[in-house]
């Protein structure tokens, strides 16, 4: 494509040291260049963040707020052209795209509307304690690749609000819908305040080890982000870690088998499969199974699979080749160990496209359940017990998601408390809200994003204990 892509140091738009291809994952073919920092660069986005922060943190949260709205209008204005270009470096559908850009400038206005008032803990006795919030200062966050634009809102939003600077980095399979928001941002912000820096999964630890980096926010697979914990433990660095999920959908015997299998499908297959809080594993109640496999596999069969940029496709491709060849090595795992009743193969054609697969009768053990897939292929296991079906859906190290579908709300509700993850959805999916806090149990995450909590975890609790002095 014909744009020339630079990165964000300082205010002004840059030129890398080098550069690498940027692949359309429907064609597996390189569709543009993208500018890649090395170390010295990466050194200047963070001391042109460092340089910012003081003037940005003593600005009125109002002006904060509202430089945040402005990078959602200017968002909003150009979603077509964002879209299109998310699509085209990301894989998925042009409907889906849109929804991710303007979820994103609704992620952004909503965290410009919220503030952090100073909370009075005591007044009494001439004794008064007050709480309040400060910023930390630079924010390094580090973003994956299936949400390319999202994922930066759901850190941009509340770092900026609460008066901290930013160095981004995005995936290198997706970097370019970062860097024309970086274009924005030089619109809008003052000059260091937000910077964007490429890199090829080479750089990282330049940013979560760097000693004038406050915080590290992360959002990826649980093998990087302990990494991260572990550069940012040399200088107790704050981090929020959004992490892997291998998240559990179980179907109750008192709902529809149709209209569980539509709702099972689709939170299993957006983006192909490629969510963190997507369905991975399936467990329906034995007097469905069979209706329930019967149902889901149709619709699987159904899927118009096909680059993301034509009309009518529902499913596009696997993002990269690496996770294209993931999800291939654990189908031929399944296939051995499994019946598919749906897909079960790449597709031969250009693009790192799999059909979407439903395997059932498989053991817990197999890898297609133990494993994070992320990919477009669903496993469908049985249960005859509740207790059962409880103590499986938490037999894993991962807590990130989950849902429970069934008619009795209140028995439904009832499992979903037993249920050991950050959050679970009762007759619904993927409803994430960015005035809810969305966080990780066990190795799926530490800390949280989106609602007032995610404004807390970019700032540190100031404590101011006076009491007045006696009357000489």
């Amino acid at each position: 494509m014909d744009h020339q892509f630079r990165m964000l140091i300082d205010g002004d738009l840059v030129e890398g040291a080098s550069t690498f291809d940027v692949v359309n994952p429907a064609t597996a073919a390189s569709f543009a260049q993208c500018p890649k920092a090395d170390a010295a660069l990466i050194d200047r986005a963070v001391a042109a963040a460092k340089h910012a922060f003081p003037a940005w943190a003593a600005r009125p949260i109002e002006e904060r707020a509202g430089m945040v709205d402005a990078l959602a209008d200017k968002l909003e204005a150009r979603a077509a052209e964002f879209a299109s270009l998310l699509t085209s470096e990301q894989g998925k559908p042009l409907d889906q795209a849109m929804y991710e850009v303007m979820g994103s400038v609704f992620t952004l206005r909503a965290f410009a509307a919220m503030r952090l008032e100073p909370t009075t803990l005591r007044s009494e006795g001439g004794n008064t304690v007050i709480e309040h919030r400060t910023p930390l200062g630079v924010v390094a966050a580090i973003t994956p690749w299936n949400f390319p634009i999202i994922l930066v809102m759901n850190k941009m939003g509340p770092a900026l609000v609460t008066g901290n600077t930013m160095v981004i980095k995005p995936a290198p399979t997706t970097p370019l819908t970062t860097l024309l928001l970086g274009e924005i941002c030089a619109e809008v912000v003052p000059a260091g305040v937000v910077n964007v820096v490429c890199d090829q999964n080479d750089l990282g630890h330049l940013l979560t080890g760097h000693k004038d980096v406050a915080k590290v926010a992360f959002t990826g697979s649980t093998a990087t982000g302990k990494k991260v914990m572990a550069a940012a433990a040399a200088g107790v660095k704050r981090v929020t870690l959004e992490l892997g999920g291998n998240d559990a959908a179980i179907v109750l015997d008192d709902v529809d088998a149709k209209f569980a299998a539509q709702k099972v499908y689709g939170s299993a297959m957006a983006n192909a499969g490629q969510i963190c809080v997507a369905t991975k594993r399936a467990y329906v109640h034995e007097t469905m199974y069979e209706e329930f496999c019967t149902e889901i596999a149709k619709l699987a069969q159904a899927a118009i699979v096909d680059d993301g940029s034509k009309q009518g496709t529902t499913v596009g491709p696997v993002q990269n080749k690496m996770q294209f060849d993931k999800v291939t090595a654990l189908l031929d795992d399944a296939r051995t160990r499994g019946t598919v009743i749906a897909g079960g193969e790449p597709i031969d054609r250009p693009g790192f496209f799999i059909a979407p697969t439903i395997v059932r009768d498989l053991d817990d053990d197999a890898p297609l359940v133990r494993e994070e897939q992320f990919g477009p292929v669903l496993p469908v296991l049985k249960y005859s017990d509740i207790d059962d079906v409880i103590a499986r859906a938490n037999d894993s190290e991962m807590g990130l998601g989950g849902t429970v579908w069934g008619k009795d709300l209140a028995r439904a509700t009832a499992v979903a408390m037993q249920i050991d993850t950050g959050t679970v959805w009762v007759n619904q999916y993927l409803a994430i809200d960015a005035n809810i806090p969305f966080r990780g149990a066990k190795q799926s995450g530490l800390g949280g994003e989106l609602g007032i909590s995610g404004l807390h975890e970019y700032t540190q609790a100031h404590i101011v204990n006076a009491i007045e002095l006696a009357d000489a």
